[in-house]
């Protein structure tokens, strides 16, 4: 029997070099070969579309936080969605 391809989407806002480095790491940890039947999407928040997120089985999204708040592209991607 073959496995369906299960679909992970990463939507990020990744802004700074530290947050760019968080959202390479949650990509190594998604991608690593140990896990198998799964195809992992990224796409960055003011990118994303009501299609990527209807198509994934699980959403993984990062942004950094500015007093508590999200940023403004990842608010965008969930108004928009």
């Amino acid at each position: 029997m073959i496995a369906r391809m299960a679909t992970l989407l990463i939507v990020h806002h990744t802004p700074s070099p530290t947050l760019q480095a968080m959202f390479e790491a949650v990509l190594a940890g998604a991608t690593d070969e140990q896990i198998e039947h799964v195809d992992v999407v990224r796409r960055p928040a003011l990118a994303a579309t009501a299609v990527d997120v209807l198509n994934a089985d699980a959403v993984i999204v990062g942004t950094p936080a500015n007093i508590g708040y999200m940023s403004g592209a990842l608010k965008h991607f969930f108004d928009q969605k």
